[in-house]
């Protein structure tokens, strides 16, 4: 299966946006593990053993293993990714960029050695820097384009004056990526989540390429923010332009205890939620609705939902509906895959009512209830 469909089919398969990069820091270890540089494997595999049915990727950064002398146990982790997720695609962060026979073999490093389904490039030397990547048949390779660091700015922000209409570097990147330079269609882009409005203007130039997007959570970046700037839908809901975005820290150090993997699960299944919740707010400013949506786990203390309500497209299961003061929201229970994919089969219009606290049968005959109240698809 090529890199694009695989992410598509994890992202469905598991609900997910997210991706866990694997950042094994010893001194960061729980409990007896820490400062033991021979647990790399095992850390990260209960990460991976805890969170794979939560992810839509993993993303393994070569330079903490290699720091360690553990790249032997980096091919132990992708082997255990292969065997125990292996719906999931793994991209392997190296950030490589070289020409010639060098380039040749960090190709042949991310995807024969370690066998990854993706690679991160720097494309700062060029196309034929990329063109060793590209010749590994479905293979992803994601370039960096317009990244979370500070210092990004010194080179990314400026204008080429020799190129038409004086672009950015980032947005020159982009927009080869999305034409050109994209030889076998599995080419993605980073953008830092520190920059929503930068994030929006790489949507514009590469539409449908894939984002990766580091630094939600502990370098600043608003997990709202990003999922509305970085995906895009169309008329009826269904996503256009996907995007993949990683948190590291904020699951692998969820906790310094030996709880440590159940502690992780708990932070993927929040971040999870946080942008399946921007997600459905992402997909109402599309269709013409203004919805404040939260995760499940803000319903504490709000009254208890009196109705459940289906929305006119068949693949939405259902939501809940709860009232707060001055404020209705939506927590999806039941969030809909096919509306998270550019693969659904073709979901038909949206049919709210206008008011959702007076929704009822009267107002919307289609929306069906069970038994169970729980209202029935209408297909």
């Amino acid at each position: 299966m090529i890199f694009t469909e695989q992410l598509r089919h994890a992202q469905q398969q598991n609900n997910s946006l997210l991706c866990v990069g694997l950042d094994p820091e010893p001194s960061k270890f729980p409990g007896a593990w820490k400062g033991q540089s021979d647990r790399i494997y095992d850390f990260c595999a209960a990460i991976v053993d805890a969170t794979k049915d939560l992810v839509c990727a993993f993303k393994p950064q070569i330079a903490y293993f290699a720091a360690h002398r553990a790249e032997d146990q980096l091919e132990r982790l992708m082997a255990h990714m292969r065997r125990v997720a292996p719906q999931v695609p793994v991209i392997l962060d190296a950030k490589r960029g070289d020409i010639g026979s060098t380039a040749d073999q960090y190709a042949r490093e991310a995807f024969v050695r370690y066998q990854a389904d993706a690679v991160t490039l720097s494309p700062f030397m060029g196309f034929d820097t990329m063109e060793p990547f590209l010749k590994y048949p479905g293979k992803g390779v994601i370039l960096l384009c317009r990244t979370s660091n500070p210092g990004g700015s010194d080179l990314q922000n400026l204008r080429l004056a020799d190129v038409e209409g004086q672009p950015r570097v980032y947005e020159h990147i982009a927009k080869q990526a999305q034409g050109p330079w994209n030889t076998n269609g599995q080419m993605g882009l980073v953008v830092g989540a520190t920059f929503p409005e930068e994030i929006a203007r790489v949507r514009e130039l590469a539409p449908t390429l894939p984002l990766l997007i580091p630094g939600v959570g502990a370098q600043g970046g608003d997990a709202v923010a990003t999922v509305k700037a970085g995906l895009t839908t169309d008329a009826s809901g269904a996503i256009t332009g996907t995007i993949i975005v990683n948190s590291s820290r904020a699951v692998l150090y969820a906790s310094s205890g030996d709880d440590f993997a159940s502690a992780a699960r708990r932070g993927a299944g929040n971040a999870g939620c946080v942008e399946r919740g921007a997600l459905t707010s992402r997909i109402a400013d599309s269709t013409g609705r203004r919805w404040t949506v939260r995760p499940p786990e803000s319903m504490a203390g709000v009254e208890r939902p009196r109705r459940r309500i289906m929305l006119g497209c068949p693949h939405v299961r259902h939501v809940r509906v709860g009232r707060q003061p001055g404020a209705i929201f939506l927590a999806p229970s039941l969030p809909c895959p096919a509306l998270m994919l550019p693969s659904c089969p073709a979901p038909l219009p949206m049919r709210p009512p206008t008011s959702l606290t007076r929704c009822d049968r009267r107002r919307w005959p289609s929306a069906r209830r069970s038994r169970s109240g729980v209202p029935a698809p209408t297909i």
